[in-house]
């Protein structure tokens, strides 16, 4: 938490080329921020992404948990190892094997050459759906991991008796499933978007100059144009933000667990 004061106390100082900062309050560096178009738009374009990354963790990662829950194969635990494997590897690392793969000499576009679709390379790298692939692949396993320790504790009994009374298998999943795993659904999308909303690495990695978000951003502010004040407020915009969407999203998930559970 330390840190997180010493920030909000920053960011009603003043800013000074020469010092840094002098003490006083002000919210100059709060206007400026929202009473600009530049940051308003890199502020909206972080939020997008990371609920774009978001969503994608958990249509990918849902049916992936809930195969190792269900699944008897003596084999499982050789695929949770696979699944923890790139988390032991740095983001940096990651991005980089990204780079190589969504370049203009790339794997992706050289595929598609071979195939024919396309005549010559497209551009995948520095542009927003590099980083929205990106980061997604980096929030994957933790989604998957939260989902199957939630999942590993229903009782698939009800999956049977639902098909039992008639339901088919999306009516199942949808009415009956889905519901039940809500707790861990919550807990897996807010870890992964406050995850995704504080990326640096990978956006700055795999979007260059095609898009900037918040963490690159403020980054910038205070390491590069010595800007601590400023930099400072969209810190602390961005982790209200984040905690204020995420806690959002968890109540609206939490409010329909009560509603399917009392009925």
């Amino acid at each position: 938490m330390v840190p997180i004061v010493l920030m909000f106390r920053y960011s009603f100082n003043f800013h000074d080329p020469v010092h840094i900062m002098r003490e006083g309050f002000t919210f100059e560096n709060y206007v400026k921020f929202f009473s600009d178009s530049y940051y308003r738009g890199v502020f909206f374009d972080t939020i997008k992404v990371a609920a774009t990354c978001t969503l994608l963790a958990l249509l990918f990662g849902f049916p992936v948990a809930y195969f190792l829950a269900k699944t008897q194969s003596r084999h499982k635990s050789l695929l949770i190892i696979l699944l923890v494997f790139p988390l032991m590897v740095g983001n940096v690392v990651r991005a980089a094997g990204w780079m190589v793969v969504l370049g203009n000499a790339g794997a992706v576009n050289a595929l598609l050459v071979w195939l024919g679709v396309i005549a010559q390379p497209i551009k995948l790298l520095y542009t927003p759906l590099a980083v929205v692939i990106g980061t997604t692949a980096v929030v994957l396993p933790y989604m998957i991991l939260t989902l199957q320790s939630v999942l590993e504790g229903i009782d698939f009994a009800v999956e049977e008796a639902a098909q039992n009374l008639g339901a088919n298998m999306f009516t199942t999943f949808w009415r009956v499933v889905l519901p039940i795993a809500a707790p861990g659904v919550a807990a897996g999308t807010m870890l992964v978007f406050i995850l995704c909303m504080n990326a640096y690495a990978t956006p700055v990695l795999l979007g260059g100059s095609g898009i900037t978000m918040m963490a690159p951003s403020l980054y910038g502010q205070i390491a590069k144009a010595s800007n601590w004040t400023f930099g400072s407020s969209m810190a602390l915009i961005l982790v209200i933000a984040t905690m204020l969407i995420a806690l959002s999203a968890n109540w609206l998930i939490h409010r329909r667990y009560v509603r399917t559970m009392a009925s």
